[in-house]
């Protein structure tokens, strides 16, 4: 955190003049440390207990261009509309009208913020000082995710060099569901065309997904004295978005958030693994060694990730129920079949239709191949005449460490119990309104969540300097 300093001993005119030309016109004026603010800053008590948090942000990581104002006689930095956005998820304000009416109520935080000031006497003007409610909302819907991805880049960055290397070895991964603001996601809203029909896109976001939240198998209900025959999926649909969090915890202080992404609700969990964990290892630095998810991520690639022979890390999933059970490898990894006989190896072939690109192996009976032994199956299984056991299957270690890893070890416990970190973020997240925010469209959606993640970080970090503040003294 870099503060400038300035005599601000002078008249209003004059020290205007000297803070736009000592401070750099793309940073907000909160960098200045507080002795060096006007008078009328350091007498605001809101203004004064937002700025501590709001110091904590890399303002420098944000680009040097400046946002034109919609009418063209002004431009506006970038970050002060990232700082009045901040402040809005911060104080609770559901609206842009009410963030502008909160701003000027308070010109104090107007200042801060580094919106440009229409000068009014010896004063300013606080309402013609900031943008309109509709260009607050076209901003936000416009700005580029990229930019505010910077902003959780040198949060990490912070958290390491205050925390040590050691941070971020032990990582949990979730989604949580968004429901976009359309009628059909209101069971009382009357839809002639059909709630859930994801061929009539509504009105109301055009953007929005139709997706399932959870879903379960029931039986049909039958007349009494007759079986059930048949079972039918039932499950929770929404018309809305989702949000993939990557969380770590730092024992004492609380939880932080490595790597989010925002994606619609048609997206599977599995989607969000591979690119947020390309966002956690280029801000960490490194490849953390252990991970913890529920059963959506019970993926092959999930456990080949964190499988290194150099140590101990591993991916403390829940396995799925499969019709063929658990299956058992021998000390070549080679899959055994019903028998216990290591099936042989036929070919391999490269899979480039699923969600990741991988070599699977064509495995069959070993008493039939590569050369017939003579012998019949110990066991008579029921494909023995249909030419024997066949598997298809990945041919990567992680295939192989989702059926062989101990779940009821005491290792593999104390990781899942991390699984509740990203449920504590998420906790937050909903507390700052994520799950029904009042947004169309998503690219809104999408930097609204990033900037969420990015304040909960902001209370976290403000959580280690009071820590380090207290073994000081």
């Amino acid at each position: 955190m870099k503060l400038y300093h300035i005599n601000f001993n002078l008249p209003w005119p004059l020290l205007r003049a000297a803070t736009e030309k000592m401070l750099p016109s793309h940073l907000p004026r909160l960098l200045l440390a507080e002795r060096y603010q006007p008078r009328f800053v350091r007498c605001c008590e809101v203004t004064q207990a937002l700025i501590p948090k709001l110091q904590l942000l890399d303002w420098e990581q944000l680009p040097t261009t400046l946002a034109m104002q919609h009418s063209g006689e002004r431009t506006i930095p970038l970050a002060a509309y990232v700082g009045a956005y901040l402040v809005k998820l911060d104080l609770g304000l559901t609206t842009f009208g009410a963030l502008r009416s909160f701003l000027r109520g308070h010109p104090a935080l107007i200042w801060a913020l580094g919106f440009p000031l229409l000068p009014n006497y010896h004063r300013f003007n606080a309402d013609l000082s900031l943008p309109s409610q509709r260009h607050f909302s076209k901003k936000l819907s416009t700005l580029p995710n990229e930019i505010l991805q910077t902003l959780l880049d040198g949060q990490v960055t912070w958290l390491q060099q205050q925390l040590g290397h050691d941070f971020g070895q032990t990582v949990s991964i979730d989604t949580k569901h968004i429901l976009a603001w359309v009628r059909e996601n209101n069971p009382k809203a009357y839809i002639k065309e059909g709630r859930f029909d994801k061929t009539q896109q509504p009105q109301g976001d055009p953007d929005c997904k139709l997706g399932c939240k959870r879903r379960r198998n029931q039986i049909t209900p039958t007349k009494e004295g007759k079986p059930a025959n048949k079972k039918v999926s039932i499950g929770e649909y929404y018309w809305g978005y989702a949000s993939g969090v990557v969380a770590t915890k730092v024992p004492g202080i609380g939880e932080f958030v490595l790597a989010e992404l925002t994606q619609t609700f048609d997206f599977g969990d599995s989607t969000y693994f591979l690119p947020l964990m390309v966002q956690v290892e280029q801000r960490l630095g490194f490849r953390p060694r252990y991970a913890t998810a529920d059963a959506a991520f019970d993926a092959w690639y999930v456990y080949d990730y964190f499988h290194n022979p150099a140590h101990d890390g591993f991916a403390a999933v829940p396995l799925r129920q499969m019709k063929h059970g658990q299956r058992q490898f021998d000390a070549d990894g080679l899959p055994l079949c019903a028998a216990e006989l290591a099936m042989s190896r036929k070919s391999t072939f490269i899979n480039r239709t699923s969600l990741v690109q991988h070599e699977r192996g064509r495995y069959v009976c070993p008493l039939l191949h590569p050369e017939p032994s003579g012998k019949t199956c110990p066991i008579n299984h029921a494909d023995w005449s249909d030419g024997g056991c066949k598997l298809v299957m990945p041919t990567a270690p992680g295939a192989r460490v989702r059926y062989e890893l101990d779940r009821e070890s005491e290792r593999y416990k104390s990781v899942y119990k991390q699984r509740t970190v990203v449920e504590r973020i998420f906790s937050q997240a909903v507390a700052l309104r994520i799950e029904r925010p009042k947004l169309r469209n998503q690219p809104a959606i999408a930097n609204t969540n990033t900037l969420t993640y990015v304040l909960i970080n902001l209370r976290a970090m403000q959580r280690v300097l009071d820590e380090k503040d207290v073994k000081n003294r």
